[in-house]
């Protein structure tokens, strides 16, 4: 089959799939086998799940209430059922939403890993590994600030639905720019590098010569970051109730984490045609773009979709009053006002320790492994090829460990399951640095392809674990946040302070590398910031597990005021 006959075939079962879940549901009344609800009773609070009404006239063995309480005595469940309660505990009524929302993280994450290993072969191949470490300080954590304020100023002016179309399309609109116009032009847009430049300098001019690839990085960059947190979980949090979300959010990922093997061997895939030379990579470019965008229109319908699911669950009262919309006026703060609101917020700092502690810690074990595997794998065509595996396996791994994760929470609880990541991150990290520290893995060939292979399969593990667990568990404690809370403070914490981790990782790997000459000689003062940075993580979750128990008792207690109300005003 030819290359276009390929591109072809994949676009027609992105759209394909993306077009079945948005026609299955049934969008009318409500249907026979989803259940009509009422809001959790007053003794069992906000973390209740809500109860059919009675009388209603349909079976009850599907919805199994908090407790084990149902309107009808159950029928007797098979192993089968209870195997799929604990693997799969969603309930036939909720598969819609459920589908809908996974499939729409599928298309986040499927266009952020394709444009995620293109900007990595961009960068390395044209201005060194090293120069990724300046260009996340000087680079990104700029831009992610700058879009920080644009997004929280935006937020006072446009409407739910028109935020997200806002902040979405320029993306996408990027995407396009640079496939067909910045990269065929690259010899005219990029001016000369200067002779007899300072070794020092040169990553810096490199990465200014060279502007559209630094610009392709940082938009990239941002993407995983506005993507996954601000348009999927800020939707998320705003129509998913804490009951629904304890079952829901650890498998979110589920279904979306398919995406990392497609997008992993598209890049594989087309890494082969780029061995032909830069024009042969051009096309491969405008190949994986047009499935970017393809998935962009996906992502847009699915949003759509969702919103009208939504509104079908509220007016048929299946989400109970503690989820009921609120109706207020819109107040507007000014950008110091945003800056003092968010630094006064307690709760959200330490949301931000968790979410900087992330990004420290990965960032200081990926950028010491990606410059042993680019030292192993030298050729361009092996690198992205070695990449585009390296996503697929981190796909398949959290495919996987998503399953477990949704039952640690589940059966384990909040705290438990946010004290996880950190705790397994910290184990799987020890043997890699061991392993590094005590060999020679910079001379010895043998060697060094035993540190890829180790470190690879961490790195793949880390992130399994924090798609798995660290996600999840940082969504829910959004959940009880008021809506000007979660908005602005969601912005600045998902991709501000996740630019700071990541950031602060590169900037301390730059001190390291200017005293040692290279991270590998480096890697014991690695080592010790690695493991302070998980001390600090397991710090932040144990104080901010006390300040979410507080809300979620908080929120009990006005549901139960809300209850008591509601049935004095019946009488």
């Amino acid at each position: 089959m030819t290359h276009k006959g390929l591109l072809a075939l994949g676009l027609v079962l992105l759209a394909t799939q993306a077009a079945a879940l948005v026609s299955k549901p049934h969008l009318g009344s409500t249907p026979s086998a989803a259940p009509k609800i009422s809001a959790p009773r007053a003794s069992e609070g906000l973390l209740s799940q809500p109860k059919r009404v009675e009388g209603d006239g349909q079976d009850t063995d599907g919805l199994r209430l908090k407790g084990g309480a149902t309107t009808t005595a159950p029928a007797p469940r098979s192993r089968l059922a209870k195997l799929k309660d604990a693997l799969f505990p969603i309930e036939g009524w909720e598969m819609a939403k459920f589908f809908s929302m996974s499939m729409m993280m599928f298309m986040i994450i499927y266009i952020y890993t394709t444009v995620r290993d293109t900007k990595d072969t961009l960068v390395v191949s044209t201005c060194g590994a090293e120069s990724i470490t300046f260009l996340k300080v000087y680079g990104v954590l700029p831009a992610a600030t700058m879009f920080m304020v644009y997004y929280s100023w935006i937020s006072s002016y446009f409407s739910k639905k028109a935020l997200f179309y806002v902040t979405a399309l320029p993306f996408m609109a990027f995407y396009a720019i640079f496939a067909w116009v910045l990269y065929p032009n690259r010899e005219l847009i990029h001016p000369p590098l200067p002779k007899g430049v300072d070794e020092r300098w040169q990553y810096v001019l490199l990465l200014l010569s060279n502007w559209s690839y630094s610009l392709f990085y940082i938009a990239s960059e941002l993407w995983g970051s506005v993507g996954v947190s601000v348009l999927f979980w800020q939707l998320a949090n705003e129509i998913t109730p804490v009951w629904q979300a304890k079952r829901f959010y650890p498998l979110f990922g589920q279904l979306a984490n398919i995406a990392p093997i497609c997008a992993g061997q598209t890049v594989a895939f087309f890494a082969k045609m780029a061995a032909e030379g830069d024009d042969a990579f051009a096309k491969s470019l405008q190949y994986t773009t047009m499935l970017i965008l393809a998935a962009g229109a996906c992502l847009m319908g699915l949003y759509h979709h969702i919103g009208v699911l939504d509104e079908r669950d509220v007016k048929e009262g299946r989400k109970g009053d503690d989820h009921a919309p609120v109706k207020k006026k819109k107040q507007k703060m000014s950008m110091a006002e945003s800056f003092k609101f968010l630094v006064q917020q307690r709760y959200l700092g330490y949301l931000c320790v968790l979410v900087i502690s992330y990004g420290l810690s990965i960032n200081l074990t990926e950028v010491i492994w990606k410059r042993m595997v680019k030292q192993a794998y030298t050729n361009k065509k092996d690198y992205q090829i070695f990449m585009g595996n390296y996503s697929s396996l981190v796909g398949a791994a959290t495919f996987v460990i998503i399953f477990f994760g949704s039952n640690i929470v589940k059966h384990l609880g909040w705290t438990i399951g946010a004290l996880t990541t950190p705790v397994l991150m910290g184990g799987l990290a020890a043997p890699f640095f061991f392993f590094v520290i005590t060999n020679d893995v910079k001379s010895n060939r043998d060697v060094l392809q035993k540190a890829v292979f180790v470190g690879m399969w961490q790195n793949i593990l880390s992130k399994a674990i924090k798609y798995a667990l660290f996600d999840p568990t940082k969504e829910m404690a959004y959940i009880p946040l008021d809506h000007e809370t979660k908005v602005k403070g969601k912005a600045a914490i998902d991709v501000l302070a996740a630019r700071i981790g990541k950031s602060g990782g590169a900037l301390v790997q730059q001190f390291i590398v200017m005293y040692f000459g290279n991270i590998i000689d480096g890697a014991g003062c690695v080592a010790s910031v690695f493991f302070a940075t998980i001390a600090a993580w397991i710090y932040g979750v144990l104080g901010l597990a006390k300040m979410f128990e507080e809300k979620v008792a908080a929120g009990k207690k006005a549901s139960e005021k809300a209850a008591k109300e509601k049935a004095k005003a019946k009488k």
